[in-house]
């Protein structure tokens, strides 16, 4: 009898220690696990910093254009450029320099004559060997030097003479380093307007 009662005690005793056992392994288990109150809030809280980064930078502002100020610049380029290209007289280097030759030919008569604008203002005007020197005033010493620097005489071209024409006078003129051939059958108002005043200072004029 008295085995019997020990045997059951023992086996009590067991019993309470397995059951000791369990509950310990269920604390420690509960322990590890996270509260989903808390994950809840961890969660929300990753999402709001996760939202709010992006819409904490503010899109790049694109800066005003300023009005342009490209047409008076070039309004004003353009009148520097007229400017530029407005007659101014020729500059004079010597009393014997020869600003200009002209030479005219042909016609019914067979005309002969030239004319020799000098730097010391004087006009050499020859009629078939037979020369005589007449001297211009300063303003008109001044419009020829003028009509040769013009800009538009740059653009004449050297041999404009109508072939298939007879009995017409033929001009040749020397000036700036080149010479030019014209029987003024082309439209060249330039050009022209030297040969009508060296024209004044031909022989019989």
């Amino acid at each position: 009898m008295f085995r019997g009662r020990t045997a059951a005690m023992a086996a009590s005793v067991i019993a309470v220690g397995v059951l000791g056992l369990t509950g310990c392994t269920s604390g420690s288990g509960g322990g590890s696990e996270e509260s989903p109150d808390a994950a809840g809030t961890a969660g929300t809280a990753g999402t709001a910093v996760s939202t709010a980064s992006p819409s904490s930078a503010s899109p790049p502002v694109s800066p005003t254009p300023s009005p342009s100020k490209s047409a008076p610049a070039s309004a004003s380029a353009s009148a520097s450029a007229s400017a530029s290209k407005s007659p101014s007289p020729v500059p004079v280097t010597g009393p014997k320099q020869k600003l200009v030759t002209m030479t005219v030919t042909g016609g019914f008569a067979g005309v002969n004559q030239k004319v020799v604008l000098r730097g010391d203002g004087t006009v050499l005007a020859d009629d078939k060997g037979d020369p005589e020197v007449r001297r211009t005033s300063a303003a008109q010493f001044t419009e020829l030097r003028t009509l040769l620097g013009d800009p538009a005489l740059a653009d004449v071209p050297e041999f404009t003479i109508d072939t298939g024409a007879a009995d017409m006078f033929q001009y040749a003129l020397q000036f700036n380093g080149r010479t030019v051939m014209t029987d003024r059958s082309a439209d060249q108002p330039a050009l022209d307007r030297l040969i009508d005043a060296l024209s004044e200072w031909l022989p019989g004029h």
